[in-house]
This record gives C-alpha cells, structure tokens and sequence, in this order.
C-alpha cells in the first residue's frame, strides 16, 4: 500500500507574470494579453509538476491574488482597512474589510479548477480558503442594517458552493486552508477565537455526506510568507487537539520546519482521529536548500513511528507563494523540494515494505 504524497497549494509565479498582475491593474495590459500570461504560466506550471513524478498536482494558485483573497478580489464593497497580520520579520498582510452586505463571493475555486483541467493530465487538488479567515472581514463596530449573523449565513453558504463546485467538477479532493489556526492562539490566548473558527468550519462541513468529507482536508502551518511566518512561535500542542475537532477526511500538517519533530508526532499521535488521513510536512518551503531524497525518507520512516501505514502522507509544510507578489523563492526550488518529497516518499515506501 503506498504512501499518498500530495503539494499544499501555490508554486511561485514567472517574473513576467508578477509583473503582468500589476499592468493589468494599472491599465497597462489588455484582457487578451493579461490572459495569454496566465495561460502561458499555468501551462508551464502543470507540465513541471508533472514531471516531477507527483501523483496529484495542483495548479501552482498562479492567477489567484492571493490564497486567502480570491473569493473577494474584485468585490466593491470592501476597504483596505482590515485585520493586520504581523509576521516574525517584521512586514504584515493586512485583509481588507466589509462595508455592507450581502457577503458574495467573487470568484470561485471551480473556475481555477477548470481552467487547470485544460492543460493537465493528473489529479487535481483544488485548495480554498476557510471560512473562518473569511470571518475576519465583518468589522468590530458591525455593518448598519448587516448583522454578523446574517454575515454569517452568507458566508457559510458561499463557502459551501466553493467547496461543492470543485468536487462536483471532478476536483481529486479539496483543501481547505486554515492557517489562521495557530494564529488564533496568538491573538487570543483563550482560544476562544479558535474555537469559534473550529466551530464555524465544522458547521459548513457538516454540510456534506461522509463520503464528500472523505475529500476535504484541512491544512495547518503557521503561515509562509517572503521566507517569514506569523505564528510559529505558537506551541503547536496547544492547536492540534482542537484542530482535530474538524470533521474532515484529512489533515495536511507543517512539520519539517518544526524544531521537535518528534513531540508534534506524538501529540498528534494522541490526538488525531482513527480513520483520517494524516499528511505530515517533510519539505520546508521557507528553507533555501533542497531537501534530499534521502533526507525525506528519514522523515517518512520517522514519523511511520507515530502513524499507522494506512493513515500515513506526505506533502510540503505550506505552499511556496500563497501570496501572488511573493518573489522569494525560485520556481526551479520549488520543484526541485517536490520531486525531492515524491523521490523520497517512495525510499520510504521500499524501506516499510509498502510497495
């Protein structure tokens, strides 16, 4: 039985299209020409990630802004006036912030899904942004004539069809990105904030059947950003029994850029459901130097000592850009860590006698 290994999400973007993005918001570029850039981009996107042996492939997020924007990219009804989110090396990522209502998605995943399936030949996993750092977006002072709760239901809604929509278009499964997790723990020590986004995310999984749950992960790392995080000085054992309160089929888990590797493991050891998948970090996006094959392997066959074979994946700790100006990491890197977590997952497989 082999070991499932799967990307996280983003793939840095080509230089021309950065640069393209920001023409095209400027007027500079047409909508022909700023669509020949993002068709060239995921074209070459897809056929490097094939190549790297990856069993499932994403489409890189190259036309999304940003991971966490592009439902809301493009919406009038919001102002650059939001959270703030401070990372260690001391820049920030500021959300923007509802106005009125109704809440409406822009875009949904589907179409980044579509558009992929065009170019590619191997399953696609489709990544979307949790409702819970959606949350965020309804101001502290309220919205006349709007209230959160109505906020609320609109939210869950729309975050169920972007779901649904990429399962229904054929998506191999859907991840929902939850980085806000350990965050939360930050921002308030309670965890009365995280409980409220772990109690807001179950309530849209609680919309599908066990079989469509089956086919959504969740994803938890202390956010990536220009090779910074915003909450990695979190202990890691003070989320993962509440992040495994979510009612999801798997769970994609940073971990090669965690400096005890060994205590994370058995905490999740402990905490982690029977029958769930459990994909585990063994490539460190924010790290320069590639990984060995050999290097993964030792950390597959390590963490086979805390999870069973028949719950056991593999994937990078977070995506390489999950922000559409993010330069900091080369694209031959990226797919030089993931043909190194594909090489090195099946060193582990032989060694474990699962293949």
């Amino acid at each position: 039985m082999p070991i499932p290994t799967e990307p996280i999400g983003s793939i840095p973007r080509p230089a021309e299209l950065i640069d393209g993005f920001q023409k095209f918001g400027n007027g500079q570029l047409s909508q022909d020409q700023f669509q020949a850039l993002c068709d060239e981009a995921l074209r070459d996107t897809i056929e490097r990630f094939e190549a790297t042996g990856s069993p499932v492939i994403t489409d890189g997020e190259q036309t999304k802004p940003s991971f966490a924007t592009y439902p809301i990219h493009g919406l009038e009804n919001l102002v650059p006036e939001g959270v703030v989110i401070p990372f260690a090396d001391g820049h920030s990522r500021q959300l923007p912030s509802l106005t009125s209502g109704p809440f409406r998605y822009q875009t949904h995943a589907e179409t980044y899904l579509a558009a992929a399936k065009a170019f590619a030949n191997s399953p696609i996993k489709q990544a979307v942004i949790a409702p819970s750092a959606l949350s965020l977006l309804y101001p502290q002072q309220g919205i006349d004539g709007y209230s959160k709760e109505a906020f609320l239901e609109d939210l869950m809604r729309e975050a169920e069809s972007d779901i649904r929509g990429c399962l229904d278009a054929g998506a191999h499964n859907v991840q929902m990105d939850f980085t806000e997790g350990r965050l939360a723990i930050k921002l308030d020590p309670s965890k009365s904030v995280l409980q409220s986004f772990i109690d807001l995310n179950n309530a849209v999984l609680d919309r599908f059947s066990d079989e469509q749950r089956a086919r959504i992960g969740i994803h938890t790392c202390p956010g990536g950003d220009q090779d910074s995080t915003h909450s990695a000085d979190v202990d890691y054992a003070e989320l993962l029994p509440l992040l495994f309160e979510l009612r999801a089929g798997a769970f994609y888990i940073q971990l090669a850029s965690e400096p005890d590797r060994r205590r994370v493991l058995s905490t999740i050891k402990e905490h982690a459901p029977a029958g769930v998948k459990i994909f585990l970090g063994v490539i460190d996006p924010i790290n320069p130097d590639v990984e060995s094959a050999e290097q993964v392997k030792e950390r597959v066959l390590e963490a086979a000592e805390f999870i069973p074979a028949d719950q056991l994946g593999t994937c990078d700790d977070c995506g390489f850009s999950p922000f559409g100006d993010d330069a900091s990491t080369a694209r031959e890197t990226a797919f030089a860590k993931i043909k190194a977590r594909v090489d090195g997952t099946r060193l582990a497989e032989q060694e474990l006698g699962l293949t």
